[in-house]
């Protein structure tokens, strides 16, 4: 009797370790799956915010606009001439008093400041348009500074002019169909408050 009475202790006993162990392992697992989980949510929350193209600002604007135009190569030429980075007409790029294409192609450092010199130029002209339209929603588009800059380098400042005087009723579109209104919404919200209106900016 003494002997079945230890027998179903020890059995006992085993069969409580054994359930002890797969509800520690269980236990174990489930904190595991947990942490996985946990860590994976965590991830995006630790990435690095602060680059460049993240920021709505000048930088993160021209390089947009130099996306839109050609895919950011500078020595892009499209199928209607127009040339590098942020795809300039030989007319634009004569104002600023360049002339040899080939050369403007292979120099990132000028296509740079011909375009902060250009949207100078575009600010000025359109100085007066800003001040009067930016907050105003135009065919369900808020108009932004930053949007006006960026049509304006499509369309030229005087389509864009047309455009926000007559309300968003005269409009503009290139040969490859892109609009005033894409642009006004697809770069609108950059802070381009550093870019100064200069009527007489250089290169």
């Amino acid at each position: 009797m003494i002997k079945k009475f230890i027998f179903l202790v020890l059995v006992f006993t085993l069969f409580v370790n054994a359930t002890s162990v797969n509800i520690s392992s269980d236990k174990k697992t489930t904190v595991y799956t947990t942490f996985v989980t946990k860590e994976t949510k965590i991830l995006p929350v630790n990435m690095d915010y602060n680059i460049p193209y993240l920021q709505n600002n000048y930088v993160a604007f021209k390089e947009a606009v130099a996306f839109k135009e050609s895919q950011g190569k500078y020595y892009v030429v499209n199928t209607l001439g127009y040339l590098g980075k942020y795809q300039f007409g030989r007319t634009t790029l004569q104002r600023f008093k360049i002339y040899d294409t080939e050369a403007f192609l292979k120099n990132p450092e000028q296509q740079e400041k011909a375009f902060l010199a250009l949207c100078k130029v575009n600010k000025w002209i359109l100085r007066k348009d800003i001040k009067r339209s930016v907050g105003k929603t135009i065919n369900g588009i808020k108009i932004t500074e930053s949007g006006i800059l960026a049509a304006a380098h499509l369309s030229g400042a005087g389509n864009v002019k047309k455009f926000l005087r007559s309300n968003g009723n005269i409009r503009f579109a290139d040969a490859y169909g892109a609009t005033i209104q894409s642009y006004l919404k697809k770069f609108s919200n950059y802070d381009v408050s550093n870019i100064e209106a200069d009527r007489l900016a250089k290169v």
